[in-house]
C-alpha cells in the first residue's frame, strides 16, 4: 500500500485551488502568492467534471494541462482530486435513474453536488470512464504528490430511497444473513406481526408510520457506509493500475454522522479530514481537539491530514462568525499537535459566485492588504519550522470509547428520553478530561485496549456480547474503565440484552439497574455519600437528564441519590474487579465539582478515575491552556486572554527560537512549541 505522499518541505501547506473560477492572469498571481505563503500542496479538479467531459465521452483536458504545468513550474505539488462527487448536468438528463431520491420519495433536483444514487450502475460506468480517463492522463505527471478520490462522501446523499437502492439493499441482506428466517429472528419481526416472507418483500426504511423495525433500519444504515465503500474502492482501484501514489478521501469526522469512518479507516492510504469549528460555542477549540483526537484515532495512531478547515468564517453554519486574530494559527497548530502532517484550507482564493461565496479563503475578497493574508503567511513559516514533527506520533494513556453504529442505535425513535443524545456524553466527558489536561485516544469497544490506563464509556447504548466481554477481560486484566448510564442495554441488531438492565455491562460492574427513570426537563437530583443523613446542609452537585433503580451486586456505592425517584439508592458505584476498576454513574452530572469532599461534579469524578488509574498529567495549569506532547514538540496552546506559564518544562523554542530551562510563559492568545 502506498504511504504518506512525502514532501521536501516536511509538512504540506495549501488547500483547495479552483482556477477554473479565474481567467488565466489571475492563475500566475496565484503561484507567485503560493511562493509567498509558503505553499506546498493544493487539491484541484474536485468540480471539474462538466469542464473536462462537457459532454459524455468528450474530453477537454486543456484548461487541466495548463493548471498541473504551470504549479509544476513553481514547485507546488498536486493532490489530484476525482471529480465525481459532481456529475455533469448531461448526465441527470442522459441517466434520470442515477437521480437521487430521499426519504419521502422525492426525486431530488439538480443544480448542486451529491444529487446521485451511490447505488446506481450508470453512476458506477461514467464516475468510471472520467476516472480512467484522469488516471491515464496524469498518473504519471510530476507535479502530482497524491490522489484526491471523490469529496465528502455521505455530505447530501448519504442515504437513497429509489428503486435501484432498493434493490441493491435487498441483495446486501441476503448476503448477510443468507435467508429470511435469519434476518427475522435478527430484526425481532415477530412483533407486531412484520414477519417477512422473503427479500423481495423488504423496503428501505423510507417514510412510514411510527415505529420502524430498528433492524431495518440500522442495516440500511449499514448498506448504505458500504455502498459508499464500493464507489471509492471502485475509483481507487482504477488509479492502482496506473501509479502507485497515495489515495485518499476527505472525510468529515465527527460531523457526519451517517458514515462509520471504522469502517473507512483501512480503505485509504492516508486519513484526510475536513474541520470546521462550531463557531457560536464558548470553547469551540475543544471540539477541535476531540475531532483531531478522533481523526488520529481512526488512523490507527498514525500521521494524518487536515485537508480542509478555514482561515475564518465558513457559510453554511445559522451565524457564520468571523475567527478572531491568531485563532486560525491556535487552530492549525491544535491540529499539527494532534498528529496531523498538513494544514490545508478551503481554498485558496474566494469565490465570487455560488453557494460557497461568503466563505473565506487564504486569499480572500479584501485580498492580500488584509489580517487574514499576513497570518496565512506568517503560519506558513512556522509550518516550515515545525518540519521535524512530520512523522511524528502522539501517545495518549486514556481512550475515550466511539462507535457509530451505537451513534446511530441511540437517536432512533422511541427511547426513554429525548435528552438521550450521543454527542452530547462523549463531548462532556471530553471536556472534562481536556480540562484536566489529558490527551485521549478513541477506540472502537471491540479494539485492544491494554495499552490504556483508563477507558471511558460515555455512551454505549449498542454494545455486542463481544465488546462487552472485550471490556470486562480490560477491567479484570488491572483496566480501569468509567462508564456513563444507558450503556450496555442493547445488541448489534438492538435487540435488549437478557436479564435485568445493563445486560452487556452487568458483570464488570457489579450491578443491575431495575428501572431507568428519565429526569423532566430541567429537573435535578442532588447527592450525598451513603449513610448521611438526608437533611444535613451543605452544597451539593447536580445530575440531570437521568436518573435509575441502582441494585448492587458486588460493587459498592460511593455517592447515593439525596432526592428525586431514586433517593437513597447508588448514584455513583465502583467496582473491584480482579486487578482492575469499573466505575459507574447513573445520571448526567453536572460538569463543575472538583474533587471528592462532597459528591463530585463530572470533571471530580474524572479526576478521581485518572488518579486511582495513575494516569500521569500536568496540574495546576489554568484550564484554558492546551497542553499536547507529540514525539520530542510539546505544544503549548493559549486560548485565554492572559498569559499562562508552565512549570518543569527544558528544551529550545521551535517558532521563537528562545532556550527554555525550567518554565514556559505563553502569551495571551498565543502558541509555543518546546522541542525537548
Amino acid at each position: 500500500m502506498p504511504g504518506y505522499p512525502v514532501l521536501p518541505e516536511g509538512l504540506a501547506y495549501g488547500g483547495d485551488y479552483n482556477p477554473e473560477q479565474w481567467p488565466e492572469e489571475v492563475w500566475r498571481e496565484d503561484v507567485r502568492l503560493m511562493r509567498e505563503a509558503g505553499v506546498n500542496l493544493v487539491t484541484v479538479g474536485v468540480f471539474n467534471w462538466g469542464l473536462i467531459e462537457p459532454a459524455e465521452g468528450e474530453y477537454d483536458f486543456s484548461r487541466l494541462d495548463r493548471i498541473l504545468d504551470l504549479l509544476h513550474s513553481a514547485g507546488v505539488r498536486v493532490d489530484l482530486a476525482t471529480p465525481t462527487s459532481s456529475p455533469p448536468v448531461w448526465f441527470r438528463h442522459r441517466y434520470p435513474a442515477g437521480r437521487l431520491v430521499d426519504h419521502e420519495g422525492r426525486v431530488l433536483g439538480g443544480g448542486s453536488r451529491h444529487s446521485f444514487c451511490p447505488s446506481s450502475p450508470d453512476y458506477a460506468v461514467a464516475s468510471e470512464r472520467i476516472v480512467t480517463a484522469l488516471a491515464a492522463r496524469y498518473g504519471g505527471h510530476p507535479a502530482l504528490a497524491m490522489w484526491h478520490v471523490h469529496n465528502e462522501y455521505g455530505w447530501a446523499n448519504a442515504h437513497c430511497y429509489c428503486p435501484v437502492s432498493a434493490a441493491a439493499f435487498r441483495a446486501w441482506l441476503e448476503h448477510r444473513y443468507g435467508g429470511i428466517d435469519a434476518l427475522n429472528t435478527a430484526w425481532g419481526t415477530t412483533f407486531w406481526g412484520l414477519t417477512y416472507g422473503s427479500f423481495e418483500e423488504i423496503e428501505p426504511p423510507a417514510t412510514a408510520p411510527p415505529g420502524l423495525l430498528n433492524g431495518l433500519r440500522l442495516d440500511f444504515m449499514r448498506f448504505s457506509v458500504d455502498a459508499h465503500i464500493a464507489c471509492f474502492r471502485r475509483e481507487r482501484e482504477v488509479i492502482r493500475r496506473h501509479g502507485d501514489l497515495p489515495v485518499t478521501t476527505n472525510f468529515m469526522i465527527p460531523n457526519c454522522k451517517p458514515m462509520d469512518y471504522w469502517r473507512w479507516a483501512p480503505e485509504v492510504d492516508v486519513v484526510a479530514n475536513d474541520h470546521y469549528l462550531d463557531s457560536e460555542r464558548a470553547d469551540p477549540h475543544i471540539g477541535l481537539a476531540l475531532a483531531a483526537d478522533l481523526t488520529r484515532s481512526v488512523a490507527g495512531g498514525r500521521p494524518w491530514m487536515l485537508i480542509e478547515h478555514s482561515t475564518g468564517a465558513v457559510n453554511w453554519q445559522p451565524r457564520n462568525l468571523a475567527k478572531r486574530p491568531g485563532e486560525m494559527r491556535r487552530n492549525s497548530l491544535a491540529h499539527v499537535a494532534r498528529g496531523s502532517d498538513s494544514v490545508l484550507f478551503f481554498q485558496w482564493r474566494a469565490s465570487r459566485y455560488g453557494a460557497e461565496k461568503f466563505h473565506s479563503a487564504m486569499v480572500p475578497q479584501a485580498g492580500t492588504d488584509s489580517r487574514i493574508w499576513r497570518e496565512v503567511v506568517e503560519l506558513g513559516a512556522d509550518l516550515r519550522r515545525l518540519a521535524p514533527a512530520r512523522g511524528s506520533r502522539v501517545e495518549a494513556e486514556v481512550a475515550v470509547v466511539w462507535d457509530w453504529e451505537s451513534y446511530w442505535a441511540l437517536e432512533l425513535e422511541w427511547r426513554p428520553s429525548a435528552d438521550l443524545r450521543f454527542r452530547e456524553r462523549v463531548e462532556a466527558f471530553y471536556e472534562a478530561l481536556w480540562r484536566e489536561h489529558v490527551t485521549v485516544d478513541f477506540a472502537h469497544p471491540s479494539a485492544d485496549l491494554s495499552p490504556y490506563k483508563l477507558v471511558v464509556l460515555p455512551s454505549a447504548y449498542l454494545l455486542s456480547e463481544a465488546s462487552a466481554k472485550n471490556l470486562h477481560r480490560y477491567v479484570q486484566a488491572g483496566g480501569h474503565l468509567l462508564v456513563s448510564y444507558f450503556s450496555g442495554i442493547v445488541d448489534e441488531n438492538d435487540t435488549i440484552h437478557a436479564g435485568p438492565y445493563p445486560g452487556a455491562l452487568r458483570e464488570v460492574l457489579g450491578l443491575s439497574v431495575e428501572e431507568f427513570h428519565p429526569l423532566r426537563e430541567h429537573e435535578t437530583v442532588t447527592f450525598r455519600p451513603p449513610g448521611t443523613p438526608p437533611d444535613q446542609a451543605r452544597p451539593r452537585p447536580t445530575g440531570r437528564v437521568w436518573s435509575e433503580r441502582v441494585r448492587l451486586a458486588g460493587a459498592r456505592a460511593l455517592y447515593d441519590f439525596a432526592d428525586g425517584p431514586d433517593a437513597g439508592h447508588p448514584a455513583i458505584t465502583r467496582h473491584d474487579l480482579g486487578a482492575g476498576t469499573a466505575w459507574y454513574v447513573a445520571t448526567a452530572l453536572d460538569p463543575r465539582g472538583e474533587g471528592a469532599a462532597h459528591a463530585p461534579g463530572l470533571r471530580g469524578l474524572v479526576a478521581l478515575a485518572l488518579d486511582h488509574a495513575g494516569v500521569s498529567r500536568p496540574r495546576d495549569l489554568p484550564d484554558t491552556l492546551e497542553v499536547v506532547r507529540r514525539g520530542d514538540h510539546l505544544f503549548l496552546i493559549n486560548h485565554a486572554d492572559e498569559p499562562a506559564t508552565v512549570g518543569g518544562v527544558t528544551g529550545t523554542g521551535v517558532l521563537d527560537g528562545a532556550a527554555y530551562a525550567g518554565s514556559a510563559t505563553v502569551p495571551a492568545g498565543g502558541v509555543t512549541v518546546i522541542r525537548t
